[in-house]
């Protein structure tokens, strides 16, 4: 059983601790840091969760074996380095930080130090995802064409303008940050490296920040790729893989739906229709827990967490490209790792 600690106690931290207590026999947390101590004493007395004074007093507790950081993204870099100093593995929420300078920085000292670092894209372990990742390498998809995703939420209307997440700093690129490096993440992980980016960002709300992003992606490998995502309208979750022998579609804000539907098998002799979808569905599946005993086993096994650090550093590269485009509004290139 690894012992985690919890940095970090708000909604997101919350459903994290929530995913594994009581219900994983591979990690349990076992005390808890957060910036305000006040307003988490209740969640913690009910799940028997010690709240310690700071995140040094974690860092140096011999008992614990892991820490999981759900902190803002600005304070990601210097806590996973103080982790990787202290021997402490470290399961880090996304982003991993907030460029490719510091993630590449963060990444190398968990490798000298040895402990196992976890980036949280926990919607890679998805039966939906998985069963596209199939797909596409045992052929049934055919060559890749391109992809298309979609995330919205509806948080942006109800974040307090002194909350983190509305601070334009934490948060560049409108809701790619929230939301759509998920997507990224995906298209990365499928697809492989991208070239180049198109990136228009607007404030479709009424909050503080920019909270809507549409990104054009191109490829190394010829594959395009679109991005749309938004925290100031309705939640919604669309991911669709076109292949040359058929499209995966991914569906559902839990990402409960699959569907695949095959090219024609026969020329058509009028309008053309689409042959009858073969549809999973997956209701029910708990991505964090999924994630989080990935990591438990990682560290157990001495083996690497699913998601591949380097594929985590070309997405920075990616999203420092998509900043930089959404600032100026031209096609820029991604810059080497």
């Amino acid at each position: 059983m690894i012992r985690a600690a919890v940095i970090g106690l708000g909604r997101w931290g919350r459903a994290l601790v929530n995913a594994v207590h009581g219900k994983s026999d591979e990690i349990r947390f076992v005390a808890a840091h957060t910036r305000t101590p006040a307003a988490a004493e209740a969640f913690c007395r009910a799940r028997n969760l010690p709240l310690l004074g700071s995140y040094e007093d974690i860092l140096a507790d011999r008992t614990i074996d892991a820490v999981v950081l759900a902190t803002p993204h600005s304070q990601h870099a210097q806590q996973v380095l103080q982790a990787a100093a202290a021997g402490k593995h470290v399961f880090v929420e996304k982003p991993l930080t907030l460029d490719r300078a510091s993630a590449r920085a963060v990444v190398r000292a968990a490798e000298k130090a040895g402990v196992t670092l976890a980036v949280g894209f926990c919607r890679r372990f998805h039966p939906s995802i998985a069963e596209t990742r199939r797909r596409l390498r045992d052929g049934r998809l055919g060559r890749l064409i391109s992809l298309v995703g979609q995330q919205t939420s509806g948080t942006g209307p109800f974040l307090p303008s002194d909350n983190w997440r509305s601070d334009p700093e934490e948060s560049p690129a409108g809701a790619m940050t929230a939301v759509g490096v998920h997507l990224l993440d995906h298209m990365i992980e499928f697809a492989g490296r991208v070239r180049d980016v198109h990136c228009l960002v607007l404030r479709a709300g009424d909050g503080p920040n920019d909270d809507t992003t549409n990104v054009t992606l191109r490829f190394e490998n010829g594959v395009v790729a679109s991005i749309f995502c938004s925290v100031s309208t309705a939640p919604n979750f669309s991911f669709t893989v076109y292949g040359t022998k058929g499209l995966a579609e991914i569906s559902h804000t839990s990402l409960q739906t699959f569907r695949f539907v095959p090219v024609p098998d026969s020329p058509p002799e009028g309008p053309v229709t689409a042959p009858p979808a073969e549809v999973i569905e997956s209701p029910g599946f708990n991505m964090l827990g999924a994630e989080l005993s990935a990591f438990a086993r990682s560290i157990r096994e001495d083996a690497p967490y699913p998601v591949d650090l380097e594929e985590v550093l070309h997405g920075m590269a990616v999203f420092d490209a998509i900043v930089e485009s959404g600032r100026t509004g031209r096609i820029t290139p991604v810059p080497p790792v």
